[in-house]
């Protein structure tokens, strides 16, 4: 019984000295990772856009957006943004307080990040946001800080102006205060999924072991015809990756779409400013007919690509559920006895019937038994007093048609509109 009292009394003991120790160990561990991290104010414009790309880079542990370098205005969205304030170069500039670690993302690599998202030569401006608010400015934290960016500037200097802009603007200052905006500042862009992010870049790139500036690429195939631009972010941008992954990704159709940088556009005729990512420009003939700033969803860009491919036609009536094929129209006798292949959606390029499923039902509508497996919707249809199911194209969601249960042997009759569809002969077997 005695060495049993001892060792319960042992494991007691054991268990309150864990307990005791377990939160001084966490906070030493806290204490040594919170040295190891440094940290410094950027000016670079709007601070939505750089707060998030900051939030991006490997090694950056956080960034927040606020306001620093002012006196005598109140550090607040709303007082910097008066028009008494416009011009005042003692308001404070829009910031972004940048914590990182130094192990993973160097001071220099962090600045040189900093130069090439914006346009450093613009005084108190950048882009359309003009005002001291948007000044570019440097605010160190320490006398090593202040002569590691110096440096960093020196060097992109040259480059600047081998690529013809002017001499850099950029203020370089020690941090006396920095005040965080307001929480609705905080990451903005991700609390706003369906906009753009400003993209006041240069183009102008550092010499990172000799590699080459961003390069400049071949935009004659864009003098011709119809195309589809979008200019793109040089660094990372949610609404990008987002009209690439909802749209871009699934787009198979016959008019060309190209993705360029602002600086990669020689030889095009833009009237848009190219300073927000993404910007969706329609071209003709290289010349831009049509521009929208910032991220088009999949039924908005189908509809605006309608427009274009199509113009004020049967065809996009039909599609976008204005309007129905007249029985054997021309399109019904072209495509009604075609060789083996594929119809494929008119605008976005994606199979959606085969001619092995077609059959003549004498409605002078193209009938199938099936669709393409995966490449339709089907909703509830109430209009004009009857009820039916009508079918759309599950990538571009244009109107296709109705399906009925009175098929051959049994089989679903899909009565679609030629008039949206193109047609695709199926290759030979090799």
């Amino acid at each position: 019984m005695k060495y049993l009292s001892f060792i319960v009394a042992l494991l007691l003991s054991l268990l309150v000295f864990a307990a005791l120790y377990a939160p001084a160990q966490e906070a030493a561990a806290t204490k040594t990772t919170a040295a190891e991290q440094d940290s410094i104010v950027l000016g670079s414009g709007c601070f939505w856009g750089a707060e998030m790309r900051y939030e991006q880079l490997p090694g950056v542990i956080d960034a927040v957006s606020g306001y620093a370098d002012g006196k005598g205005v109140k550090p607040t969205y709303r007082a910097i943004t008066k028009r008494s304030n416009k011009n005042n170069p003692d308001n404070h500039a829009e910031v972004v307080q940048v914590s990182f670690d130094p192990t993973q993302i160097s001071l220099e690599a962090l600045l040189q990040h900093y130069f090439e998202s914006h346009d450093p030569t613009q005084l108190n401006r950048q882009g359309n946001d003009i005002g001291t608010q948007y000044r570019s400015i440097i605010l160190t934290n320490s006398p090593e800080q202040q002569a590691r960016a110096a440096a960093v500037m020196q060097q992109y200097q040259p480059l600047l102006t081998a690529a013809g802009y002017g001499q850099i603007v950029t203020q370089l200052k020690p941090l006396t205060a920095f005040f965080p905006a307001e929480d609705y500042h905080q990451d903005y862009i991700a609390k706003n999924p369906n906009g753009y992010c400003p993209d006041h870049a240069t183009g102008v790139r550092f010499d990172r072991d000799n590699a080459a500036q961003t390069a400049e690429v071949d935009n004659r195939e864009m003098l011709t015809g119809k195309h589809i631009l979008v200019i793109d972010s040089e660094s990372y941008c949610p609404y990008c990756e987002k009209f690439k992954a909802e749209v871009a990704s699934s787009y198979q159709g016959d008019i060309p779409m190209h993705f360029r940088f602002a600086s990669q556009l020689q030889g095009l005729s833009i009237k848009t400013e190219t300073t927000a990512t993404p910007t969706i420009i329609l071209l003709q003939e290289g010349r831009e007919v049509f521009a929208f700033k910032g991220y088009l969803a999949p039924d908005e860009f189908y509809l605006l690509l309608g427009k274009f491919k199509l113009g004020d036609s049967e065809a996009f009536d039909v599609a976008f559920d204005k309007a129905t094929d007249q029985r054997f129209c021309k399109e019904y006798q072209i495509f009604k006895n075609t060789p083996d292949g594929i119809f494929i959606d008119k605008l976005s390029g994606a199979a959606l019937f085969d001619t092995r499923d077609r059959f003549n039902s004498g409605t002078g509508w193209l009938s199938f038994t099936k669709a393409v497996d995966g490449a339709v919707t089907e909703r509830p249809d109430n209009r004009y007093g009857m009820r039916r199911t009508e079918i759309r194209a599950k990538v571009s969601g244009i109107h296709l048609g109705h399906v009925f249960p009175d098929g051959p042997n049994g089989q679903p009759r899909y009565c679609i509109n030629a008039t949206v569809l193109d047609f695709v002969p199926r290759p030979a077997a090799g």
